[in-house]
């Protein structure tokens, strides 16, 4: 929180996505933290991808030092710290925590989603009224018996706790556009499936982690019939194919 509406020094990567010095600092502050308490494992990072490293065992962190890193610049507080341990390619534990806001997101497999500790899950699904985010180029997608139900949900700036709304149960759906990266899913991915629903790719299967290449075609998360109807409609969006 050091940074947080403090104006940190920013810089442009790859021309259009900003990082910060606090993405920076961060990122140092949890690799120290995280490896000298397990010095086996791998290491996956957004802001060092180049000093990705190979674990020893089978278990790697993947981690996104502050997902949403446009909106901490804004000051909104819609942004997180992410870490997960990924095993053969599936989270198996994951936090997502968001000091601005005060929560903190997590699950280990098996054992449930929680925030700040109470047990969550995502919310029934009712006959109109939805709440669907990601690009409305992507929800326009959908059938139009669907799209009469679904109001549009407004800006989140962190992937990871858009999906974790979804998993406490205060956002039904979201579409993720191509080229979302490991860090932006992988904790989230964990905590949303153990509060009851999914991220899936266009043939209904969960994208795989920990590969050579870290970005995923376009995904939708979710739970029930909204989510097979979403699953259905990723065919039709440009760059949806593996």
């Amino acid at each position: 929180m050091r940074y947080f509406k403090q104006n940190p020094e920013v810089w442009m990567k790859g021309g259009t996505s900003p990082v910060s010095e606090a993405d920076y600092a961060a990122d140092r502050y949890l690799f120290k933290t995280l490896l000298d308490a397990r010095p086996g494992y791998g290491w996956l990072s957004e802001e060092t991808v180049e000093n990705r490293r190979t674990a020893t065992g089978e278990r790697s962190f993947i981690v996104d030092p502050i997902d949403g890193t446009r909106g901490f610049l804004e000051g909104n507080p819609q942004w997180c710290v992410s870490v997960a341990i990924v095993e053969q390619g599936r989270t198996i534990a994951g936090v997502l925590e968001c000091p601005a806001s005060g929560e903190r997101f997590e699950a280990q497999r098996g054992g449930g989603g929680r925030l700040n500790g109470v047990p969550i899950r995502v919310r029934a699904q009712g006959d109109t009224n939805l709440s669907l985010g990601g690009p409305k180029l992507m929800g326009g997608l959908l059938p139009a018996a669907w799209r009469a139900r679904i109001r549009p949900y407004s800006y989140v700036p962190s992937l990871a706790y858009r999906i974790a709304l979804i998993a406490s149960g205060r956002l039904d759906a979201t579409f993720i556009k191509p080229n979302a990266h490991d860090w932006d899913i992988a904790a989230a991915m964990l905590i949303l499936e153990e509060a009851g629903g999914l991220v899936l790719n266009e043939y209904g299967r969960q994208p795989e982690l920990g590969l050579d290449d870290p970005r995923h075609a376009a995904l939708a998360a979710g739970s029930g019939p909204l989510l097979e109807v979403m699953v259905e409609a990723l065919a039709e969006y440009p760059g949806s194919a593996d």
